[in-house]
């Protein structure tokens, strides 16, 4: 004999049985539709980087693997490494005329055809990765970029940042911009075009060439990355003298670039997913850099890299001539200045912000570790 109130264990495990039918029964009916919104795709992606820049390339695997465990392997993007399908400079060509799908690459390659390109990932003394992220995502500096590149078949997803970059290798010091006149330093793009105003000889070499080019004095100096991706190059044998910081890259940001008929040709689904993941990626790739970036730089400096910061006449020397670079653009190229006036807007906002809490912050526990307290 038992009261209304007590447990009927054989009543329950009779309503949950027909409970968990019927649920199952929904899941069965359900699935037909999901099916039909999650179709099976394969794409290729070409990166602009070999796969020995493993956190760099990395990120097109980690693309390719994610995709393909949401969509349980119905959704694959292959990857395929610089100069395994197109070089790697030639990577948003090939999306945008729809030889391949997708590619992982840097605006700022392409700075040659519009100068524009450049400003969805990062010019001279712009923000920092924080400073990229928060003007992307919040600040509607994507769907500017998408604006710009619409015209060219592209759409384009942040997909990784490596934070500020060093200022490279140097055969001989750089003490004042005396000694910039003449160097011949293996440079690009919007940083070279600055630097050439102050006399320096911008080489663009390819990667495989460059440390031969250190060796034999027909090269004075290199930029590449930062301590991680350096490490693995072997400049410091050559020219040990590394400066910072990279005022060209701030926080360069790196793009998944869609061919934009075939974005728009996605199920809403699979849309969802790929802004999803590529965010996460973002994310992922600079945090690799922060982890393994201080090993490495204490790593190289025990092999005799000898760190020196750029001058503060250097850096003047190069803000102002960016500035007047800028204000040159702006007067002729309108699409540039409709995106540079953005970044320029939020850039005087983030710096008022960031010099109150974290440069205090970063700065009071920075000498705690110069005086060996952490």
């Amino acid at each position: 004999m038992k009261t209304s109130n007590q447990f009927d264990r054989r009543a329950f495990l009779t309503r949950a049985t027909v409970g968990g039918a019927a649920a199952a029964a929904g899941t069965a009916l359900a699935a037909p539709a999901i099916a039909q919104e999650m179709p099976e795709i394969k794409w290729r992606l070409t990166s602009s980087f070999p796969k020995s820049l493993d956190t760099i390339y990395g990120g097109a695997e980690e693309l390719s693997r994610r995709l393909k465990e949401a969509t349980g392997g119905k959704f694959n993007i292959q990857p395929f490494a610089a100069g395994e399908l197109v070089p790697a400079l030639q990577a948003a060509d090939a999306v945008s005329e729809g030889s391949v799908e997708v590619c992982h690459t840097v605006g700022y390659y392409y700075f040659g055809k519009d100068p524009t390109w450049a400003l969805g990932s990062t010019v001279p003394f712009s923000l920092s990765a924080r400073g990229m992220n928060a003007w992307a995502y919040h600040g509607g500096g994507t769907d500017l970029y998408n604006e710009f590149l619409s015209d060219k078949n592209l759409h384009a997803l942040p997909g990784g940042n490596t934070g500020v970059q060093m200022g490279g290798w140097f055969r001989k010091e750089i003490k004042t911009l005396d000694d910039l006149k003449g160097l011949k330093f293996r440079v690009g793009g919007f940083a070279g075009s600055i630097l050439e105003r102050l006399g320096v000889v911008p080489q663009q070499l390819a990667g495989g060439d460059i440390y031969p080019a250190l060796e034999k004095g027909t090269l004075d100096a290199t930029e590449f990355v930062g301590p991680y991706d350096d490490q693995k190059l072997g400049f410091v044998k050559v020219a040990p003298y590394y400066y910072y910081p990279g005022w060209w890259e701030g926080g360069p940001m790196v793009h998944f670039m869609f061919n934009k008929a075939s974005w728009e040709g996605l199920p809403d689904i699979y849309k969802s997913l790929l802004k999803s993941i590529c965010q996460g990626i973002d994310a992922d790739m600079l945090q690799k850099y922060d982890y393994k970036n201080p090993t490495a730089i204490k790593q190289l400096v025990a092999e005799g890299a000898q760190l020196r910061p750029f001058s503060p006449e250097i850096l003047e020397a190069c803000f102002e001539t960016s500035n007047t670079v800028y204000a040159e653009l702006e007067a002729s190229n309108p699409g540039f200045k409709k995106i540079w006036d953005s970044i320029k807007a939020f850039r005087h906002d983030y710096y008022t912000w960031t010099q109150i809490a974290e440069y205090n912050y970063d700065t009071f526990m920075m000498r705690q570790r110069n005086a060996d307290k952490l």
